[in-house]
This record gives C-alpha cells, structure tokens and sequence, in this order.
C-alpha cells in the first residue's frame, strides 16, 4: 500500500515538474507515465529505504537520491538522470510551444487563443513548420 501511495506522489511530482520548468529546447521526451513507471520499476525501493520522509519535490528527490548514491541501486542510478532529462525536456518543449510556433499560430490561426490556436496547427495539413511541428511532438501533443 505504501509502494502504491509512493508511485501516485511519483506521478503528482512529475506533473509538478512538468507545470514548473523553464522553456528550454527540446529533444527526445518521455510521457509522464512512463517516467512514473520506470521510475517506480528502477527506484521505488531505493526511495522507500533512502528518501522516506524527504519531501517528493522533483529538486529533493533527485537531491536525495544523488546524496545516497552509494547505496542506491545500479538500475536507479542508470535510469533516473536519463527520465529526468527527459521529462525537462518534455516540460520545456510544453513552456515554449507557443513562443516557437507564435507565427505559424498567426499565419494560420488568426487572432485564436493559445488552446485553440495549438488545436488549430496540431490539425493544419500544411504550412506547420518543421520547428513548430517538431516542438508539438516534443511536448507530447501528438
């Protein structure tokens, strides 16, 4: 019961992160729900032994689990920095979405808010440029 209590905080810390990061460039991301479980998968028990009570910030977590690295396992070690990374970049593709694709919005959207223009250019056949396109995909709305 507690693993499962601990995976939802995982989950919530994630969507924290998400809400919370700068706008960056993007890459390669990773869904929040992947994260979660390979993060639960690689690092669950190493939380439950080494972190119990810190506080499931993403900053206290990745604190913790770089203070414990002596003893946390190699699977942790070799997955969180890689789903981390991953999820800032996700996070920051999703903050800067709308600054990368303000003029293709403008072009082909006309004066649309930020949810509709993102519908609109997620649903434009052409004139999407590639950035704009690509930064979409990084966020995860397509």
């Amino acid at each position: 019961m507690d693993r499962i209590l601990r995976l939802h905080a995982l989950k919530a810390l994630l969507l924290a992160l998400l809400l919370a990061a700068p706008a960056l460039a993007s890459a390669q991301t990773m869904s929040f729900e992947e994260a979660a479980a390979i993060l639960g998968a690689s690092c669950g028990k190493d939380l439950d032994d080494n972190c119990r009570g810190v506080n499931l910030d993403p900053t206290r977590l990745k604190d913790c689990l770089l203070r414990n690295q002596d003893v946390v396992s190699a699977q942790c070690k070799a997955d969180y920095p890689r789903v981390f990374s991953a999820i800032q970049q996700r996070a920051a593709a999703r903050a800067g979405v709308f600054k990368v694709c303000e003029h293709d919005a403008a072009k082909l959207c006309g004066g649309a808010e930020k949810a509709e223009a993102l519908q609109c250019l997620m649903s434009a056949k052409r004139g999407v440029s590639i950035q704009c396109s690509k930064t979409i995909a990084d966020a995860g709305y397509r």
